[in-house]
């Protein structure tokens, strides 16, 4: 039984991360934190979790966590990771990291983005644990950098066809559908209910935080850099990703071949589906799994193919894929506490 905690338990990823960890066979959560709640029950923050868990949320404290957990899953905002990861690491314990803290290679690049990196020396090592992509050097891991959501879904999307020069690299753009979740819990005026509902509005336009992220993977997928046109928006639904991608063919495949190249790449990926030609996926239909669908369909008259790319912005863009690295470096079988269907309706 491998021992976890989880930091910053008050948000949504870090109850979505309870929650799949309440079914999970070989992990037993031994402390939660939050600031906000510090003293009450994790069953009190989230009646959801009524008689799951029997844990009180506390401060964090390094050296007392340190002491009962193996595994750290950092669920904090970007700065506020890099405040305690090192400590952590340097307590001998491992860190699945959901922030983008540790997600960019280049220092100057995160601070461009974000802010002053406290611990670039981390930068290096880190892995990013998209594990379709880097599987081998996560098992190796002792910090892992969880991807965004946002970047998930485009990577998986456009994978098959980087690796196999089949598009051009200049030619991507990627339009993007989010639920509110995505915003995180705290209160914000834009993700207020009557601001949301009935609404699809886009937002970040040319700025997205997600944008390096996404271009450092596609570029080290296609083996040279790689700069897209990213769009996203947010949807009036809780949960969910939608990522719709354009791209110029290199050669004229048609949808059925394009389509066996994905089956082909993603033959052995517990978590990937690659629809028939002819069915496009749904955000209804992966709702709470780890699972992404993919789609797409070559446009003869255009050159072009367009690939749309779901998942649960709060399972396999987060929770879930973070408890699929925690498997992969614990040496337990990644499916494990992430086999159970979708929600549906």
């Amino acid at each position: 039984m491998e021992k976890v905690a989880v930091i910053g338990a008050s948000g949504y990823t870090g109850v979505e991360l309870l929650r799949l960890l309440s079914g999970h066979p070989q992990a037993e959560v031994v402390a939660v934190t939050s600031r906000q709640y510090e003293g009450m029950p994790i069953g009190r923050v989230f009646p959801s979790l009524g008689g799951y868990f029997d844990l009180v949320c506390e401060a964090v404290d390094i050296e007392s966590i340190a002491a009962r957990a193996d595994l750290i899953f950092t669920a904090l905002p970007h700065k506020s990771a890099m405040e305690v990861i090192p400590d952590f690491l340097n307590a001998g314990c491992k860190v699945v990291d959901l922030s983008a803290d540790y997600r960019l290679r280049d220092r100057q690049v995160y601070e461009s983005w974000y802010q002053t990196h406290s611990s670039p020396e981390l930068l290096a090592e880190a892995v990013y644990g998209l594990p379709e992509l880097y599987r081998s050097q996560i098992k190796k891991a002792r910090l892992v950098a969880n991807p965004g959501c946002y970047p998930t879904s485009v990577a998986l999307g456009l994978a098959p066809l980087l690796e196999g020069q089949l598009i051009a690299c200049d030619s991507i753009i990627i339009d993007s559908k989010s639920g509110t979740t995505g915003a995180g819990r705290g209160l914000k005026e834009a993700s207020l209910y009557c601001e949301v509902n009935e609404g699809f509005k886009a937002y970040g336009i040319a700025s997205h935080r997600h944008t390096p992220e996404i271009e450092q993977t596609l570029s080290q997928l296609a083996g040279e850099s790689i700069q897209v046109s990213f769009t996203p928006h947010l949807l009036p639904v809780d949960r969910g990703i939608l990522s719709t991608i354009y791209a110029s063919q290199t050669n004229d495949y048609s949808t059925a071949e394009l389509l066996d190249i994905f089956h082909k790449r993603y033959a052995d990926e517990p978590f990937v589906r690659v629809l028939p030609e002819g069915q496009l996926p749904n955000i209804a239909y992966v709702r709470g799994t780890n699972l992404c669908d993919i789609g797409l369909v070559a446009d003869e008259r255009t050159g072009r193919v367009i690939i749309v790319s779901v998942i649960d912005n709060l399972c396999k863009g987060a929770a879930g894929q973070a408890i699929q690295n925690f498997n992969l470096i614990c040496g337990i079988d990644e499916r494990c506490g992430l086999s159970a269907a979708p929600l549906f309706p």
